[in-house]
């Protein structure tokens, strides 16, 4: 089939590469080049990267909204347009344009999370699992049917751990449901609108560690915790960002932090997260119990949140 393809992050490359290796990849869509680093360069996206490395043309709106982009789109006669997190909305102009429609790789098990953020709210909300469904895209916010889900484990995954288990296997669910479009077999499925939750962007507040919170509240955090929204602490005046903790079951009271030459702990509610891997301000990642080591803390000191 004739797909033009629509992604942005590393999360549509896995997508990327099965559709050109089975399909002919016309055209693919992405955002604009961001600016990036102390220089601030304009960096492209990790799609636009391997597109061009398969010589694949690359387009660019800002918007897909002026009518100019409906006839671009028109111009490419696509049989499917294929979408893994794009990161623009698709008007229905555009979504009327492929004869097939246009079809989403949906990082969760609609109608479960709907919305930007579906793999950070399922760890925060203690799921054990999680999953891909490849919908047909319509107006309304991942609202639309689906041919395929295929779920998978969360267990203690970090957010970029199961965000990149879930594009492999999104891109496989893909290819599949393109086979079953191609030959007149796929069936959609509607969503149970009254199961229908929304997965809202993740907030600095929403991965935030306070001293009250619980070992599996703050456990959830760190996981579910980026570059864009991290959990972070200031122990003993530093601030540190936890990029990943275990249980300590008893822990030190909460709010101070037990320094050992093995371990970071801090106090929580009822126990102790052992800070197994974090990230200095202004440096790399680094072992916990290296940090406390070399910052010279002292066997008992306090931990606050950030301001």
């Amino acid at each position: 089939m004739r797909v033009v393809f629509m992604g942005t992050p590393s999360f549509a490359l896995p997508s990327l590469d099965a559709l050109i290796a089975a399909h002919e990849v016309v055209t693919v869509y992405t955002q604009p080049d961001r600016p990036s680093g102390r220089g601030r360069t304009p960096v492209p996206s990790p799609v636009k990267r391997l597109a061009t490395a398969h010589g694949i043309p690359v387009h660019q709106p800002v918007t897909l909204r002026e009518p100019a982009e409906v006839e671009y789109l028109k111009r490419l006669v696509p049989d499917v347009v294929c979408v893994a997190a794009y990161g623009l909305i698709l008007p229905p102009e555009i979504l009327a344009v492929p004869r097939f429609g246009c079809i989403n790789v949906h990082a969760s098990l609609l109608p479960r999370y709907r919305g930007a953020a579906p793999v950070h709210r399922a760890i925060l909300a203690g799921d054990e699992r999680t999953g891909v469904s490849i919908m047909r895209m319509e107006e309304g916010l991942d609202t639309g049917p689906y041919a395929r889900q295929d779920a998978m484990g969360l267990d203690d995954l970090t957010v970029d751990e199961a965000t990149e288990h879930l594009a492999e296997l999104g891109a496989g669910a893909l290819l599949s449901v393109l086979d079953a479009v191609a030959t007149g077999a796929v069936e959609w499925v509607a969503q149970d609108e009254s199961a229908a939750t929304y997965a809202e962007k993740v907030s600095k507040e929403d991965v935030a560690l306070r001293p009250g919170l619980t070992v599996a509240e703050a456990l959830r955090r760190i996981r579910a915790s980026s570059r864009s929204a991290s959990s972070r602490a200031c122990v003993d005046g530093r601030n540190i960002t936890l990029v990943r903790g275990s249980s300590v079951i008893p822990g030190p009271p909460p709010g101070t932090a037990a320094v050992t030459r093995d371990a970071l702990v801090l106090g929580f509610a009822d126990g102790g997260v052992s800070v197994d891997e974090i990230r200095p301000e202004g440096k790399t990642c680094m072992d916990g119990a290296c940090f406390a080591r070399g910052a010279r803390l002292a066997d008992m000191v306090t931990w606050e949140p950030c301001s």
